[in-house]
């Protein structure tokens, strides 16, 4: 999944709760609900990975260029999301 993509889920989501919102006359607590959720998100989204995610990068390295490339932009602080692509990247050239 791009980050393009989940952000846009993201926004179209917002726009329906905020319609819902306006709908139940209770607009200020969905938009204090929707901050304190993209806050949320943006916060474990950008926050590091443990120390066993570091083992698993290692394991990975050296295996495709592409994927190596990915590890050597995220180093030496990889977040969450920045390991999920880069596993993306190294599962899509495993065998089945």
């Amino acid at each position: 999944m791009s980050l393009t993509f989940l952000l846009s889920i993201g926004i179209v989501l917002t726009i329906i709760f905020h319609f819902l919102g306006v709908y139940a006359g209770a607009k200020r607590i969905v938009w204090i609900a929707i901050i304190l959720i993209w806050a949320a998100v943006i916060s474990v989204a950008t926050s590091e990975v443990k120390p066993k995610a570091y083992d698993d990068i290692k394991r990975m390295q050296g295996k495709y260029k592409d994927t190596d490339q990915l590890i050597d932009e995220a180093m030496p602080k990889v977040s969450v999301y920045e390991m999920i692509v880069i596993k993306n990247s190294y599962l899509k050239h495993e065998p089945q």
